[in-house]
Protein backbone atom coordinates (compact mmCIF):
# COMPACT_ATOMS: atom_id res chain seq x y z
CA UNK A 1 0.00 0.00 0.00
CA UNK A 2 1.24 3.52 -0.90
CA UNK A 3 0.26 7.23 -0.84
CA UNK A 4 -2.91 6.88 -3.08
CA UNK A 5 -4.81 4.36 -0.95
CA UNK A 6 -3.63 6.60 2.27
CA UNK A 7 -6.35 8.29 4.49
CA UNK A 8 -6.41 12.09 4.87
CA UNK A 9 -3.42 13.02 7.15
CA UNK A 10 -5.42 15.80 8.62
CA UNK A 11 -7.06 14.63 11.78
CA UNK A 12 -8.08 16.14 15.08
CA UNK A 13 -5.17 16.27 17.27
CA UNK A 14 -4.03 18.38 19.91
CA UNK A 15 -2.17 20.72 17.04
CA UNK A 16 -5.54 21.15 15.05
CA UNK A 17 -7.68 22.05 18.45
CA UNK A 18 -5.22 24.26 19.44
CA UNK A 19 -5.15 25.80 16.39
CA UNK A 20 -8.90 26.15 16.24
CA UNK A 21 -8.79 27.53 19.83
CA UNK A 22 -6.23 30.03 18.12
CA UNK A 23 -8.54 31.32 15.64
CA UNK A 24 -11.58 31.19 17.93
CA UNK A 25 -10.04 33.75 20.27
CA UNK A 26 -8.57 35.81 17.88
CA UNK A 27 -12.29 36.57 16.35
CA UNK A 28 -13.24 37.01 19.66
CA UNK A 29 -10.77 40.23 20.19
CA UNK A 30 -11.32 41.15 16.56
CA UNK A 31 -14.71 41.72 17.00
CA UNK A 32 -14.78 43.17 19.63
CA UNK A 33 -12.52 45.56 18.73
CA UNK A 34 -14.66 46.13 15.73
CA UNK A 35 -18.16 46.43 17.16
CA UNK A 36 -18.25 46.74 20.43
CA UNK A 37 -15.08 48.26 22.24
CA UNK A 38 -15.39 52.08 21.59
CA UNK A 39 -12.94 52.69 24.32
CA UNK A 40 -10.32 50.65 24.10
CA UNK A 41 -7.65 53.33 23.85
CA UNK A 42 -5.89 54.08 27.06
CA UNK A 43 -7.12 57.56 28.75
CA UNK A 44 -3.16 58.58 28.88
CA UNK A 45 -1.22 56.84 26.12
CA UNK A 46 2.66 56.48 26.66
CA UNK A 47 4.65 57.63 23.39
CA UNK A 48 4.50 55.01 20.73
CA UNK A 49 6.80 55.12 18.93
CA UNK A 50 6.30 51.67 16.79
CA UNK A 51 5.58 51.79 13.11
CA UNK A 52 2.61 50.54 11.79
CA UNK A 53 4.24 47.23 10.86
CA UNK A 54 5.54 46.49 14.44
CA UNK A 55 1.56 47.03 15.90
CA UNK A 56 0.19 45.27 13.77
CA UNK A 57 2.51 42.02 14.07
CA UNK A 58 2.50 42.89 17.80
CA UNK A 59 -1.44 42.79 17.65
CA UNK A 60 -1.06 39.11 15.96
CA UNK A 61 1.42 37.60 18.21
CA UNK A 62 -0.64 39.12 21.39
CA UNK A 63 -3.98 40.61 20.48
CA UNK A 64 -3.03 44.23 22.16
CA UNK A 65 -1.58 47.20 20.18
CA UNK A 66 0.05 48.69 23.58
CA UNK A 67 1.47 46.44 26.67
CA UNK A 68 -0.66 48.67 28.70
CA UNK A 69 -3.47 47.80 27.03
CA UNK A 70 -5.25 45.17 30.12
CA UNK A 71 -8.97 44.72 28.46
CA UNK A 72 -10.22 45.40 31.95
CA UNK A 73 -13.27 47.45 30.61
CA UNK A 74 -14.20 44.30 28.26
CA UNK A 75 -16.10 41.09 29.46
CA UNK A 76 -14.22 38.77 30.69
CA UNK A 77 -14.48 36.33 27.02
CA UNK A 78 -12.52 38.97 25.94
CA UNK A 79 -9.88 39.25 28.30
CA UNK A 80 -9.51 35.88 28.71
CA UNK A 81 -9.32 35.37 25.07
CA UNK A 82 -6.82 38.48 25.05
CA UNK A 83 -4.53 36.78 27.93
CA UNK A 84 -4.58 32.87 26.93
CA UNK A 85 -3.62 33.73 23.62
CA UNK A 86 0.32 34.31 22.99
CA UNK A 87 0.50 31.40 25.88
CA UNK A 88 -1.39 28.99 23.24
CA UNK A 89 0.41 30.70 20.32
CA UNK A 90 3.65 29.49 22.04
CA UNK A 91 2.29 26.02 22.81
CA UNK A 92 1.09 25.69 19.38
CA UNK A 93 4.51 26.99 17.98
CA UNK A 94 6.30 24.33 19.65
CA UNK A 95 4.32 21.21 19.35
CA UNK A 96 3.47 22.31 15.55
CA UNK A 97 7.10 23.31 14.31
CA UNK A 98 10.16 22.43 16.63
CA UNK A 99 9.06 19.40 19.65
CA UNK A 100 6.09 17.46 20.15
CA UNK A 101 5.57 15.27 23.21
CA UNK A 102 4.19 11.39 22.62
CA UNK A 103 3.38 8.84 25.21
CA UNK A 104 4.34 5.00 23.90
CA UNK A 105 1.02 3.20 24.02
CA UNK A 106 2.14 -0.36 23.57
CA UNK A 107 5.10 -3.36 23.63
CA UNK A 108 5.52 -2.77 19.52
CA UNK A 109 9.10 -0.90 20.11
CA UNK A 110 10.89 -2.98 23.17
CA UNK A 111 13.75 -2.64 24.13
CA UNK A 112 14.12 0.62 23.04
CA UNK A 113 10.89 1.91 24.33
CA UNK A 114 8.81 0.64 26.88
CA UNK A 115 4.79 0.76 27.65
CA UNK A 116 4.79 4.28 29.22
CA UNK A 117 7.72 6.13 28.09
CA UNK A 118 6.95 9.81 27.23
CA UNK A 119 9.15 10.35 24.56
CA UNK A 120 9.89 13.53 22.54
CA UNK A 121 9.93 13.83 19.10
CA UNK A 122 12.18 16.32 17.04
CA UNK A 123 9.96 17.58 14.48
CA UNK A 124 12.73 20.06 12.75
CA UNK A 125 15.00 16.30 12.24
CA UNK A 126 14.25 16.37 8.63
CA UNK A 127 13.09 19.49 7.70
CA UNK A 128 10.40 22.69 8.92
CA UNK A 129 6.76 21.37 8.21
CA UNK A 130 3.82 23.97 8.28
CA UNK A 131 1.71 22.51 11.88
CA UNK A 132 -1.47 20.37 11.00
CA UNK A 133 -1.09 19.51 7.34
CA UNK A 134 2.08 18.31 8.16
CA UNK A 135 3.57 20.07 4.55
CA UNK A 136 7.50 20.23 4.21
CA UNK A 137 8.45 23.90 3.03
CA UNK A 138 12.01 23.32 4.38
CA UNK A 139 13.97 20.04 3.69
CA UNK A 140 16.85 19.07 6.00
CA UNK A 141 17.48 15.63 5.08
CA UNK A 142 15.55 12.29 4.45
CA UNK A 143 15.29 9.65 7.21
CA UNK A 144 17.50 7.38 7.27
CA UNK A 145 17.73 3.29 7.93
CA UNK A 146 17.60 3.13 11.83
CA UNK A 147 15.88 6.28 12.98
CA UNK A 148 13.03 5.95 15.08
CA UNK A 149 10.53 7.82 13.70
CA UNK A 150 6.72 9.38 15.06
CA UNK A 151 4.30 9.13 11.78
CA UNK A 152 0.34 9.57 11.16
CA UNK A 153 -0.84 6.13 10.23
CA UNK A 154 -1.59 5.61 6.83
CA UNK A 155 -4.62 3.84 7.60
CA UNK A 156 -5.20 2.23 4.05
CA UNK A 157 -8.21 0.08 5.44
CA UNK A 158 -9.77 3.13 6.78
CA UNK A 159 -10.07 1.34 10.06
CA UNK A 160 -12.34 4.07 12.82
CA UNK A 161 -10.32 2.59 15.25
CA UNK A 162 -7.13 3.98 13.69
CA UNK A 163 -8.23 7.08 12.39
CA UNK A 164 -6.14 9.75 13.06
CA UNK A 165 -3.32 7.48 15.34
CA UNK A 166 0.18 8.31 15.63
CA UNK A 167 2.58 5.47 15.34
CA UNK A 168 6.16 5.17 16.02
CA UNK A 169 8.45 2.27 14.78
CA UNK A 170 11.80 2.10 13.13
CA UNK A 171 12.98 2.91 9.65
CA UNK A 172 14.25 -0.43 8.28
CA UNK A 173 14.22 0.32 4.45
CA UNK A 174 14.49 3.53 2.61
CA UNK A 175 13.30 4.18 -1.05
CA UNK A 176 14.66 2.07 -3.45
CA UNK A 177 15.88 -0.99 -1.45
CA UNK A 178 14.99 -4.21 -1.84
CA UNK A 179 14.16 -5.76 1.35
CA UNK A 180 13.71 -9.29 2.34
CA UNK A 181 12.90 -10.69 6.28
CA UNK A 182 12.67 -14.24 6.16
CA UNK A 183 13.07 -16.31 9.47
CA UNK A 184 14.32 -13.27 11.45
CA UNK A 185 16.86 -12.07 9.28
CA UNK A 186 16.83 -9.21 7.26
CA UNK A 187 18.50 -8.55 4.10
CA UNK A 188 18.71 -4.85 2.63
CA UNK A 189 19.87 -4.87 -1.21
CA UNK A 190 21.36 -8.73 -1.06
CA UNK A 191 23.44 -7.78 1.77
CA UNK A 192 22.88 -9.88 4.90
CA UNK A 193 22.30 -8.00 8.19
CA UNK A 194 24.61 -9.52 11.11
CA UNK A 195 23.59 -10.00 14.67
CA UNK A 196 24.57 -9.93 18.14
CA UNK A 197 23.20 -12.19 20.71
CA UNK A 198 22.75 -10.94 24.30
CA UNK A 199 21.04 -12.86 27.90
CA UNK A 200 17.42 -13.46 27.00
CA UNK A 201 14.94 -10.77 27.92
CA UNK A 202 13.63 -9.78 31.25
CA UNK A 203 10.67 -8.01 30.70
CA UNK A 204 9.25 -5.76 33.58
CA UNK A 205 5.78 -3.84 33.99
CA UNK A 206 3.43 -4.52 30.93
CA UNK A 207 6.54 -6.00 29.20
CA UNK A 208 6.66 -8.91 31.80
CA UNK A 209 4.75 -10.90 28.79
CA UNK A 210 8.43 -10.50 27.17
CA UNK A 211 10.57 -12.43 29.46
CA UNK A 212 13.00 -15.33 27.79
CA UNK A 213 12.42 -13.29 24.05
CA UNK A 214 15.63 -14.19 22.13
CA UNK A 215 17.37 -10.90 22.39
CA UNK A 216 19.74 -9.73 19.79
CA UNK A 217 21.53 -6.51 18.38
CA UNK A 218 20.72 -6.13 14.59
CA UNK A 219 23.69 -3.67 13.17
CA UNK A 220 21.98 -1.81 10.50
CA UNK A 221 24.47 0.38 9.16
CA UNK A 222 25.51 3.03 11.12
CA UNK A 223 23.13 2.54 13.30
CA UNK A 224 22.59 -0.65 15.10
CA UNK A 225 19.59 -1.18 18.02
CA UNK A 226 18.31 -3.78 19.72
CA UNK A 227 15.50 -6.23 18.96
CA UNK A 228 13.63 -9.00 20.67
CA UNK A 229 11.91 -12.28 19.44
CA UNK A 230 9.96 -14.95 20.45
CA UNK A 231 11.76 -18.04 20.61
CA UNK A 232 8.70 -20.39 19.73
CA UNK A 233 8.14 -18.92 16.47
CA UNK A 234 9.16 -16.52 13.47
CA UNK A 235 7.68 -13.50 13.26
CA UNK A 236 5.88 -11.94 10.22
CA UNK A 237 8.18 -12.18 6.65
CA UNK A 238 9.17 -9.89 3.89
CA UNK A 239 9.56 -12.52 0.78
CA UNK A 240 10.48 -9.61 -1.16
CA UNK A 241 10.09 -5.76 -1.80
CA UNK A 242 11.39 -2.62 -3.35
CA UNK A 243 10.19 0.67 -1.15
CA UNK A 244 8.81 3.11 -3.62
CA UNK A 245 10.12 6.70 -4.05
CA UNK A 246 8.67 9.06 -1.50
CA UNK A 247 7.97 6.15 1.21
CA UNK A 248 9.40 3.95 3.82
CA UNK A 249 9.65 0.73 5.24
CA UNK A 250 9.57 0.36 9.22
CA UNK A 251 9.17 -2.46 11.69
CA UNK A 252 8.94 -2.71 15.56
CA UNK A 253 12.04 -3.85 17.31
CA UNK A 254 9.85 -6.31 19.06
CA UNK A 255 9.58 -7.98 15.88
CA UNK A 256 6.93 -10.60 17.07
CA UNK A 257 4.49 -7.97 18.39
CA UNK A 258 4.25 -5.19 16.21
CA UNK A 259 1.74 -4.05 13.65
CA UNK A 260 4.31 -2.08 11.07
CA UNK A 261 4.67 -2.57 7.21
CA UNK A 262 4.76 -6.23 7.00
CA UNK A 263 1.23 -5.94 7.81
CA UNK A 264 -0.38 -2.67 6.26
CA UNK A 265 2.30 -1.53 3.61
CA UNK A 266 4.99 2.03 3.11
CA UNK A 267 4.74 4.81 5.31
CA UNK A 268 4.32 8.15 3.43
CA UNK A 269 7.31 10.39 3.79
CA UNK A 270 4.63 13.23 4.00
CA UNK A 271 2.92 11.26 7.00
CA UNK A 272 6.15 11.11 9.25
CA UNK A 273 5.89 13.68 12.02
CA UNK A 274 9.38 13.68 13.16
CA UNK A 275 12.40 11.58 14.79
CA UNK A 276 12.54 10.34 18.35
CA UNK A 277 15.21 11.84 19.83
CA UNK A 278 14.54 10.59 23.98
CA UNK A 279 12.73 9.77 27.25
CA UNK A 280 11.20 12.52 29.34
CA UNK A 281 9.28 10.99 31.68
CA UNK A 282 8.19 6.80 32.47
CA UNK A 283 5.57 5.56 34.58
CA UNK A 284 3.27 2.45 33.90
CA UNK A 285 3.46 0.94 37.04
CA UNK A 286 5.66 3.51 38.72
CA UNK A 287 7.89 6.21 38.10
CA UNK A 288 11.35 5.04 36.84
CA UNK A 289 13.26 8.10 36.64
CA UNK A 290 16.68 5.88 35.38
CA UNK A 291 14.83 5.67 31.76
CA UNK A 292 15.02 9.75 31.06
CA UNK A 293 17.71 10.36 29.03
CA UNK A 294 18.40 10.30 24.78
CA UNK A 295 18.01 7.08 22.71
CA UNK A 296 20.76 5.42 21.16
Amino acid sequence: MTLENAAPFFAWDVSAYLALFLITTFMIVILDRLFFDKTNAPSNPAPDDKTGLVKFVYFILFLRINKNEKYLNRPKVVQWSAEFFPVVLLVFFVRGVMLEPFKIPSNSMMPTFLTGDFIVVSKMSYGINLPILNKKIIEFNQPERGDVVVFRYPNYERSTKLKGADFIKRVIGVPGDEIIYHEDQLRINGVKIAYEDFKNYQGVESGAGMTGFRHQRELLDGNPHDIILDPKQASRSINKVIVPAGHFLVMGDNRSRSSDSRFWGFVPESYILGKAVGIWMHYDDSFKFGRIGSID
